[in-house]
This record gives C-alpha cells, structure tokens and sequence, in this order.
C-alpha cells in the first residue's frame, strides 16, 4: 500500500488545522497506552515484585531495593533506544518508528502479565523479568521523541507549546489509567493481589496496545519532515552535499542545545519520580499512609495536570518557553521539602494538596514545555536524535534514581532529606540550564541550525 504522503507546499489551512488535530490525538493516545505501560512496572516495583520475584526473609525493604533495580535496567535501554529510533526517524519517517516503538513496548508488557514468579520457576523469572524490562526501556527510548515531534512539526503557526503538550498529557492519562487500577486491584487483601492481581493491569494493556496502534496507522508524514525531504530530493546529485549520519550531524552542529537539553531533563524528571514512585515507596515503609491513599492522591494530580500541561504549553506560546520552565524549577524546589514532611506526618488531606501542587504545577510547567523546546533546538533532519536523546541520556542516572534513594531510606532508617537535597539541586540544574538556552517559542523549526 502506498504511503500517505502530506504535501510539503501550501494547503488549506482547515486541512491543515485538521491534521494537526489528529497528530495531536495520535501522539496523546499513543503515548497514553506506552506510559501506562511504563507506570504500571513502576509501581509494582514498589508494591509487589520484591516479594514476588526477590523474595527475602528479612526486612521487605531490600525486596524493593532489587525490584527498583530491574526498574533501572529498563533506562540503560532508553539512550540505544532514542539512537536507533531517532536515526530511521530522521532519517526515514516519523511513522514507522512510532508503530514500533508501541508494537515492542506493548508485547513486553502483556508478557509480564503472563510471567511466573521465582517461587514457580525459579532463578528463571527475574531474568525473564529483566529481559522483558529491557525491551520496554528500548521502546520508550524511541517513543516520546517521536510523539513529540508529530505533535510540535504539525502545530499551526504559534501553537507548537499548546499542541506539544498532547503527547505530555498522554503521560498524564497513562499515569492515571495505571494508577487508577493498581489503586483498585490493591484493595484486594495480599494473597489475591500477590497470585493473580497484580498481573490485571499487564494483561490489560493489550486493549490499549490496539487502540494506540489502530490510531498511529492512520497517521501521515508531519509536513516540516516532508518538506525536508523534499528539498533534499530536488536538489542534484551533483549539488546536494554529502549527507551524514543524523548522530554524527547532532554532535557535530547541535552539542550546546543537547547538553542544555539534558540538563532541564534531568531536573524534570528527577523531581517527576518523587511523585512517581519514591513518595509511594516512603510511604509504605516509613509513614501510617496506605497504599491506596497514595495511589488516589498521584491519581488524581496527573488528573488535574492534563489539564495543567496544557495550560502551561499553551502559555510559553506567548510569554516563552525559558520563563514557563524556570516557573515549574522554581516550584519543584519549593515543595520538595514540605513534600516528605507532610508524609512523615501522616497528614492524608495535606498529603493530597502536596501531590496535586509538586505534579500538576512543579512537574507540569517543566514537562508541559518540553516537547516544543527540545524540538525548536534542533534541525529537521536531526530532531528525532536529537530530542530522543536528550531526553534518554540522563535516563541512564535518572533510572538509578528509585533504586539510589530506596538505598538511602535503608541507611538513613528512612530519613528523606538527603532525597530532598538532591532533587533541589537538580532542579536548579535544570533551572540554569533553561535560562542559558534560547528562547526558541518564535523559532522558524524549518531554519533551525542552517546558519551554523
């Protein structure tokens, strides 16, 4: 079947409004079904995999400690995952690499479902455990690139921080979706959830894998990838330089903008994994707060931050992305300490705010902004690499990050504020990083880096 192609000239603009649309819809269900995916590892990492397939006859907390170490494998896959997938996006297509990245992360997942624990079969399950998590950390490595990059190359004019932030609110759904569940299947008393529960929200996954790929098959090129194209196509043998490797080009020309990059990614999702799941892990182990009442309380924040990803994607449209992101550092750093002191006080109701406030505004002002100031940093023929990588280079100390704190807590007898310490730090990294960057919300994406 031929391929769809969009066309790189004028079009009119309801068309052109209305393929926008759906990219935006494409990159929000898509990465929806691949972060519930991610999400759901996480939080049985913390909840349940420790005494399912690293069982130990002392203190649980060490179960968790190996679990998050699976959970870490996944990011070394990540970088491998952005350099592979960015370069056949760049080179070849948006489209394809996003259908496999969902193919490759979805059929992982579904088979974790489906795995035996260590007490069935052995040393075998956590290496099919950590051979499955592998896979999904390749898949992830290559997703979030790609999604943002449909969404941000098909905005309307002014519009790329609002359509951005779909693949982001895709997030949101994904945690919610993940969240929501595994709040509902931890209510089952621990012998049911530690023989089948657990593996509904796995299995369940295979529904959303069909939904994301019925709609990504639908998709078509983005126009600024197929102008590119284009451009390269018309030009003669003779005349067209030499082209390069789409890694070879990114550290040749766009070295400043990748280390910016990472070091605003790093901040983002270092504090992103506090609510994620080291707040969960604390309060397990350490606090008189349930299970549940934690995964209600990052429910319902990543429900309040789909619609605070847009808000704050939509606002660097017209104050900028510099100022949008610093904005969302700021507050992070604020509440990192109040975040741990609330949960140590066993305070339910302020537990609730805390969450809402530390994800929907420090999260989503930072993460909201990110897919269309990563992908106006970079040049068309190198923006899938370049964006995927930012964003999984720093996985590699990020994916550490569960594992390195829940070492802490053992240490420290469960004092947070070592925790706390490095996430403000890293914050502030970010910050730094954002104010010495460009501030793109204006940027031709068509010209970027043609003057270097």
């Amino acid at each position: 079947m031929t391929e769809q192609r969009t066309p790189a000239g004028p079009v009119d603009q309801a068309d052109r409004t209305r393929l926008a649309r759906r990219a935006a819809v494409a990159s929000l269900v898509g990465t929806a079904v691949e972060w519930y995916d991610y999400f759901i590892f996480g939080t049985a990492s913390a909840l349940v995999f420790g005494r399912l397939f690293f069982p130990s006859d002392g203190d649980p907390i060490f179960g968790t400690l190996a679990a998050f170490a699976v959970f870490g494998v996944g990011f070394f896959a990540r970088p491998l995952g952005g350099i592979v997938f960015g370069h056949f996006g760049d080179k070849f297509g948006r489209k394809a690499a996003l259908v496999t990245t969902l193919i490759m992360m979805g059929t992982a997942t579904f088979l974790i479902g489906l795995l035996p624990t260590t007490d069935q079969i052995g040393i075998l399950a956590p290496i099919l455990l950590v051979a499955l998590r592998l896979i999904q950390g390749f898949g992830v490595g290559g997703e979030w690139g790609g999604a943002s990059l449909v969404a941000v190359e098909y905005a309307p004019e002014g519009k790329r921080g609002a359509y951005g932030s779909f693949p982001q609110i895709g997030n949101a759904v994904g945690l919610v979706m993940s969240t929501t569940i595994f709040a509902l299947v931890s209510t089952l008393p621990d012998e049911q959830l530690l023989t089948w529960g657990w593996r509904v929200p796995f299995l369940l996954s295979a529904i959303l894998i069909g939904v994301g790929l019925f709609i990504r098959f639908k998709l078509t090129e983005t126009p600024t990838f197929q102008a590119a194209q284009d451009a390269l196509e018309a030009k003669s043998a003779a005349d067209a330089p030499k082209e390069r490797m789409p890694l070879a080009e990114l550290f040749r020309r766009f070295k400043r903008p990748l280390l910016l990059a990472m070091g605003m990614r790093l901040g983002e999702a270092v504090f992103g994994y506090i609510i994620l799941t080291i707040g969960l892990t604390f309060a397990t182990n350490y606090t008189e707060i349930g299970r549940t009442d934690i995964l209600w309380a990052s429910t319902i924040a990543a429900a309040i931050a789909i619609y605070t990803y847009y808000f704050f994607g939509k606002l660097s449209d017209r104050i900028g992305r510099r100022a949008v992101f610093i904005l969302g550092s700021v507050v992070g750093a604020l509440v990192s300490f109040p975040f741990f002191w609330i949960l140590d006080a066993d305070n339910i109701v302020l537990m609730y705010v805390v969450y809402a406030v530390a994800y929907a505004i420090g999260v989503g002002a930072v993460y909201g902004v990110e897919p269309a100031f990563f992908s106006e940093l970079f040049g068309t023929k190198v923006r899938y690499t370049g964006v995927s990588l930012a964003a999984q280079l720093p996985s590699v100390l990020i994916g550490l990050w569960p594992l390195a704190s829940t070492a802490i807590f053992a240490a420290t007898g469960g004092d947070p504020w070592p925790i706390a310490a490095i996430t403000v730090v890293c914050l502030i990294i970010g910050g730094v990083c954002a104010w010495l960057a460009p501030e793109t919300n204006r940027t031709d994406m068509t010209k970027v880096g043609e003057e270097r």
